[in-house]
């Protein structure tokens, strides 16, 4: 088994450790080498820095992993980074560090937030995106306890519908601490079970409310409140199901009594102490699990020679320093915890999951979600994995416009993550106070074109190569001197694999150099262009959308062949749609003749290449209406590739779909050229350029075997 699994939860006390400790039972006894990770932790506390779940699942099952590789950030971490308009940068955080993981371990059990940070809602939507993020099935645990078999139902429901909302695929939901019966129980797992459409529903099971998980030890409420321990040492693994303030005259205050109480009370009420001691020995009294006196007030001597001539204190008694108050408000804050040397509560974790959920069918479940999800990418995963291809083999990429902030700042991200070895053109003066005053240092090589050694040499082959068009020598030198020609020449002369330009020079000037220098691959009729579409789900390709304004048959053909090589590249398979406003032959008219002779010549001249056309955007990518409008075709409704029939629908649709969907638009990516060379727009971000970075340098090891 391989993979991972995210346990998340909707709202504190759900009895996610609970959960967890199953789960990781569970993925132990299918796959040789399992971790544990969670993105965001707890914040710290100062008597115990390790994240309790880390440490549990770490130590009980000895996992092999770091423990600084089992996190990310803490929980106010995570917070001041969305606070400050830094998600991407939590994002991609989480996911180097959960990458790290995956090259390492054969399945991770990811674990989401304990949601106490005072928003539920908050915490529940950043565990979704992270989840989908990560690409792991989420185990969802829904706290029962206190509700009726219709309202976990309906609470159920709205979960499943927030997380498909999210694009995040459940394996299972696990209604925990349920205080129903056994056929409300089976009720209320169907329900969920035949809720909503997804490709492949979730399992459901439900888990009874356990007092041993659930309700914390005196040992446990000792610990969180550095109590000293008076009496009673062998009785701190007593449960503890509620706090009962004692401030009455004892007549009045053992009617209150209840079982598994524990009684606060200051240290100088003997007459509370005496009584409460007693009640244990009287069969007329339950039984309370111990007490705890505040104040810092010790018991007087008669008192403690009392209690110290019995044989054994029936309960034990504690002390802490702060009033009955402030020891209330703790109590208060103080949940069940299972720590590592709570066998107990491990192992009756262990046996609920154990017994409460079929493993054959959740295997099954996850398998099933791991083949439907295949082709499933988010664009933060894309992005990782466009840098991670590109510093597998890194590739040297000059950027001509060297002295730009935007640049110097994608350079600084670049060379930091080892993605490409970068280059910048201009006078080495003006960067180095640049990168000084933006605090940022790169490590770059830095190439002013005029006082290069190589210089005369690109003139005289520039030269060489325009002669013929009447160009001269001092032209050529001129020529030259300009940066996004000295870097387009250092391209072709193999002296870098790739060039990127256009934050501040037009695309007709980063495309001219490439189209005089570089030339069009012998297989290539024209330079055409693609935007790599990151939807919520998938990439899909999208071309010609910057290049040709109105190609014809002959190079639309070329386009399609073109941009399925270049979604082949970036590991999209290709199933290419030839987009008109007419899918088959239910229209007539030129623009659908065109679209339909360019099918016929990219068939004839790629017939490995599954392509279909004219069609429809819907019936392209709906499989309902591909089976209406065109039932035999390979592509449609499966299509990877959309090429349009001109510029003017090309880049309207691009930008309508990045802006009406909030996909990521990456591109335009040049091809067609015998090298790499990629403009960026005049408004493009730092992101964009690290992206347009990577996709280049891909494309050059792609063009370098």
């Amino acid at each position: 088994m391989n993979g991972s699994l995210y346990i998340t939860a909707c709202e504190a006390g759900s009895g996610k450790t609970v959960v967890a400790l199953g789960a990781m039972q569970f993925l132990l006894s299918r796959a040789r080498n399992p971790a544990f990770f969670r993105p965001i932790i707890s914040e710290p506390e100062a008597a115990d820095p390790r994240d309790p779940a880390v440490n549990l699942l770490l130590t009980h099952f000895r996992l092999n992993v770091p423990y600084e590789s089992a996190y990310a950030f803490t929980l106010r971490e995570a917070v001041n980074l969305l606070n400050s308009g830094r998600r991407a940068e939590l994002l991609e955080t989480v996911l180097n560090k959960y990458k790290a993981l995956e090259r390492d371990y054969d399945v991770i059990l990811c674990e989401g937030t304990d949601v106490t940070g005072g928003d539920a809602a908050f915490e529940f939507e950043l565990n979704a995106e992270i989840a989908a993020n990560l690409g792991a099935p989420v185990l969802v645990v829904c706290n029962a306890l206190h509700k009726s078999a219709d309202e976990i139902t309906a609470s159920a429901r709205i979960i499943l519908d927030l997380l498909y909302e999210k694009n995040v695929d459940v394996a299972a939901c696990i209604v925990n601490r349920a205080e129903v019966g056994e056929k409300e129980a089976a009720n209320i797992a169907a329900a969920i079970r035949q809720h909503g459409n997804a490709a492949v529903r979730p399992a459901a099971y439900t888990f009874p409310e356990v007092r041993t998980l659930s309700s914390p030890t005196a040992g446990d409420i000792r610990k969180r409140l550095n109590a000293e321990v008076l009496y009673g040492h062998d009785g701190l693994d007593t449960l503890v199901d509620d706090y009962l303030v004692a401030a009455m005259h004892v007549e009045n205050f053992l009617k209150y009594l209840k079982p598994g109480c524990l009684l606060v009370t200051p240290g100088d009420r003997v007459d509370i102490v005496l009584a409460g001691m007693a009640s244990r020995l009287s069969s007329a009294y339950p039984d309370i699990a111990g007490i705890l006196l505040t104040g810092n007030i010790g018991l007087p001597e008669p008192v403690r020679n009392l209690v110290e001539s019995w044989i054994g204190s029936p309960v034990p008694v504690m002390s802490v320093p702060g009033n009955t108050s402030e020891t209330v408000q703790a109590l208060a804050r103080c949940k069940s915890r299972i720590e590592t040397r709570d066998t107990r509560k491990i192992n009756a974790a262990v046996d609920l999951f154990n017994t409460r959920v079929d493993a054959d069918e959740l295997e099954a479940r996850l398998a099933g979600l791991r083949c439907a999800g295949r082709e499933k990418i988010t664009p933060k995963m894309f992005e990782h994995t466009l840098l991670a291809r590109a510093a597998a083999r890194r590739m040297r990429i000059v950027l001509p416009e060297g002295a730009e902030e935007r640049i110097l700042r994608a350079a600084a991200v670049l060379s930091r993550g080892r993605v490409a070895d970068i280059v910048l053109l201009g006078r080495e003066k003006d960067i180095k106070d640049k990168t000084a005053a933006l605090g940022i240092n790169p490590e770059v090589t830095v190439i002013r074109p005029e006082l290069s050694p190589k210089f005369e040499e690109y003139a005289t082959i520039y030269y060489e190569m325009r002669k013929h068009k009447g160009l001269s020598m001092d032209q050529a030198r001129a020529a030259l001197s300009d940066p996004t020609y000295y870097g387009t020449m250092m391209v072709c002369r193999n002296d870098a694999q790739g060039m990127v330009s256009g934050s501040i020079n037009t695309t007709a000037h980063t495309v001219r150099p490439a189209f005089e220098i570089i030339k069009t691959r012998p297989d290539a009729s024209i330079v055409s262009s693609v935007f790599l579409m990151c939807l919520r789900d998938r990439v899909v390709v999208f071309g010609d959308c910057a290049v040709n304004p109105n190609p014809t048959a002959e190079q639309l053909a070329d386009i399609a062949i073109q941009s399925a090589r270049t979604a082949g590249i970036f590991g999209i398979e290709p199933r290419v749609a030839m987009l008109s406003y007419s899918t088959g032959s239910s229209g007539k008219g030129a623009d659908v003749d065109l679209v339909v002779e360019a099918v016929k010549i990219a068939q004839r001249r790629a017939p490995e290449l599954p392509l279909d056309g004219p069609l429809q955007y819907d019936a392209a990518v709906d499989p309902g209406v591909a089976r209406t409008k065109l039932p035999d075709s390979k592509v449609a409704g499966r299509a990877t590739v959309f090429i349009f029939p001109d510029l003017n629908t090309g880049n309207n649709t691009y930008k309508a779909v990045q802006r009406a969907s909030g996909a990521v638009a990456i591109g335009p990516v040049l091809q067609g050229l015998n090298k790499p060379v990629n403009d960026l727009s005049r408004g493009c971000t730092v992101p964009d350029i690290v992206n347009t970075v990577a996709i280049t340098a891909i494309q050059a090891q792609a063009a370098s075997g």
